[in-house]
């Protein structure tokens, strides 16, 4: 819930409650009062009625009037009275002119009604009703139910004396109808009022907190505007008031989190992608064991999402149950490094791990923890020497191509001038120097491939869809792969994989690895071609059904001129290892002799390829 509207319904609640309160009060000294005078007017009523019964009376011991017969005396006292005038007459206006009064009676010593209000009602038995004081001695809640609860008369009686002896009593009944209607006018009014009360004050509620949370919600506007990097927040004038204090606070505090902002983001950027494009697993560690930075390869080390790892303490990762765990715990316990060693894995993978402490004047502020793949460096110290191996036969061959280009252009001039002597004086030379032209055309081919092999290219990169590579690849190789009984079935997924390279490289080192496959399976056989994303990189697996690749073999397949085929040259899987490299890929492969083999081609992303670049342009 907003705190506007908390504000809101929190004054309106605070104004509802006391003027609930102030109606309660008012209601009831309200209800009070009417029941008081409804009983002064009662009681004057009664009072009245006495003082006329009492002058209407005669002395009785002047009449006939037998005064020891009480029968005889109570018909003598109702006739008098019965017959006065001034007696009636204020007996019959009593209705008509209290409004509260429900009727008025005389009644004898016997309950019977010598004058009634009611005609029908004198000379017979009057029911006794309860006292008014009732109602009047109630507290608030019970008088509030009397009054509207089903109508009731309630008397106001006094004892009558003629005589100075008890003769009967007077009673006045009040109707609690009378006093209902009184009281809901004024019951009426007060809700009108206090719901008039309590809207006024939910509109000025709501006003008061616009006005009072107005500034808040200027500044929140500015705090959002400085979190989101948007422009600078305005300085008003500093002695203005509170807002523009506070705003001016914003204005300072939103320039510094903004240089703070660019240069952590800039940083951040940074570590995120040396992290991200490092194969070793590197974390980093606080004073006290807890991980504060993960890289993305720990997790395949690991086993672990990094989400997982962060904040988490050396304990609660690794398992003193482990080889490498107990060494890491027992490292963390006595603060002593870890010298680059190699370690099997729970999942068999040995891995080159090291533990540095990090020290800053004498004082240990953390550690570094270093995962590298052991396998990986035992490939990659491989690649570096096919590297550095076709490198060097590039140079050797560069230079005896130049040094054999010469002579046999030389060769070539002085055959045909040869051919031309010879043919005047031995016709049947002929068919000779056209062979050995031939044989020095090929020689002159052979040395044009090894040229333009280690000669380097100027590649044409165009985003295109390599399944459309590879699809094109097998087309090709399809008329060869018919004569040698193989079928070529592609596992290409439904989603684009978008590379940038030069298509017509990379379709030949994709043509090169098909129809290596394909000459494997001399009785043929399957050969699948597919493709799949891993993380930035598009993997390409070809996996024939031969019959493997010799051991001793397995280690030469990429170096230049080895060949393992009668009629095979040695270029082209060398070839193929070169023009992944030239694309930031990389060529690999799993063979089981006597079974099959698969190759895989690694090639980044289009994305991916163009962070390289502006890697490698940087560095440059």
């Amino acid at each position: 819930m907003r705190r506007k509207t908390k504000i809101v319904l929190a004054i309106t609640f605070m104004v509802a409650v006391l003027v609930l309160a102030f109606s309660y009060i008012y209601i009831s000294q309200l209800l009070r009062q009417r029941v008081t005078t409804a009983r002064e007017s009662a009681a004057q009523l009664t009072s009245n009625l006495a003082y006329l019964a009492a002058n209407a009376a005669p002395d009785l011991s002047s009449t006939k009037v037998d005064t020891t017969n009480p029968e005889a005396t109570r018909r003598a006292v109702a006739y008098y009275l019965g017959t006065d005038r001034d007696l009636n007459n204020f007996l019959e206006s009593v209705v008509g002119t209290w409004p509260i009064i429900y009727d008025a009676a005389i009644v004898d010593s016997n309950g019977k009604a010598i004058l009634h209000t009611n005609p029908d009602l004198v000379g017979k038995l009057v029911v006794d009703r309860p006292d008014f004081h009732l109602v009047e001695n109630a507290n608030f809640r019970r008088q509030f139910r009397m009054v509207y609860n089903p109508p009731t008369v309630y008397d106001v009686r006094i004892p009558l004396q003629l005589d100075g002896a008890r003769f009967g009593s007077i009673r006045v009944g009040v109707s609690t109808v009378f006093l209902k209607n009184e009281l809901t006018p004024r019951l009426q009014q007060a809700v009108v009022f206090s719901s008039i009360a309590i809207l006024l004050s939910l509109i000025w509620a709501a006003g008061l907190s616009h006005l009072a949370l107005g500034p808040l919600e200027q500044i929140n506007r500015s705090l959002d505007s400085v979190t989101a990097g948007g422009a600078e927040v305005g300085e008003p004038d500093a002695g203005h008031d509170e807002y523009g204090l506070v705003s001016l606070k914003i204005a300072h505090l939103g320039r510094q989190m903004r240089d703070a902002k660019e240069i952590f983001s800039a940083l951040k950027d940074n570590v995120d992608q040396i992290m991200g494009n490092l194969q070793d697993g590197l974390m980093l560690f606080t004073r006290d064991s807890r991980v504060v930075l993960v890289s993305a390869s720990v997790e395949r080390f690991l086993g672990r999402p990094r989400r997982e790892l962060l904040g988490q303490v050396a304990r609660g990762i690794f398992s003193a149950d482990s080889e490498f765990g107990a060494l890491l715990l027992q490292s963390f316990e006595r603060r002593n490094p870890i010298a680059p060693r190699e370690i099997e894995f729970p999942n068999g993978k040995r891995v080159q791990v090291s533990l540095d402490f990090i020290r800053e004047k004498e004082t240990q502020i953390g550690a570094l923890l270093t995962m590298r793949d052991a396998e990986s460096v035992r490939r990659i110290e491989d690649e570096i020497e096919m590297s550095r191996r076709l490198s060097a036969n590039g140079r050797i061959t560069r230079g005896v191509a130049h040094e054999v280009k010469n002579p046999i252009n030389a060769i070539v001039l002085h055959l045909q001038l040869l051919q031309g002597k010879l043919r005047q004086v031995d016709p049947d030379t002929r068919r000779h120097m056209d062979i050995i032209g031939s044989e020095i055309h090929r020689l002159d081919r052979v040395v044009q491939i090894l040229v333009d092999f280690t000669r380097p290219r100027d590649l044409h990169l165009e985003e295109t869809d390599l399944r459309r590579i590879l699809e094109d690849g097998v087309q090709l190789a399809g008329p060869d792969a018919a004569r040698h009984g193989v079928t070529i079935a592609c596992e290409l997924p439904s989603l684009p994989l978008t590379v940038k390279v030069d298509t017509d490289f990379i379709k030949q080192a994709i043509l090169n690895v098909v129809l290596n496959g394909v000459q494997a399976m001399p009785d043929g056989g399957k050969l699948t071609v597919s493709a799949h994303r891993q993380e930035d990189m598009v993997v390409t697996e070809i996996r024939d059904q031969g019959n493997g690749i010799p051991a001793e073999a397995q280690d030469k397949i990429f170096e230049l001129y080895f060949t393992t085929k009668k009629e095979g040259t040695g270029i082209g899987l060398a070839q193929t290892y070169q023009i992944l490299q030239w694309h930031y890929g990389s060529v690999d492969f799993e063979s089981v002799e006597g079974e099959s083999t698969t190759f895989r081609l690694r090639l980044p992303l289009a994305q991916s390829r163009s962070n390289a670049l502006q890697e490698a342009a940087t560095q440059d």
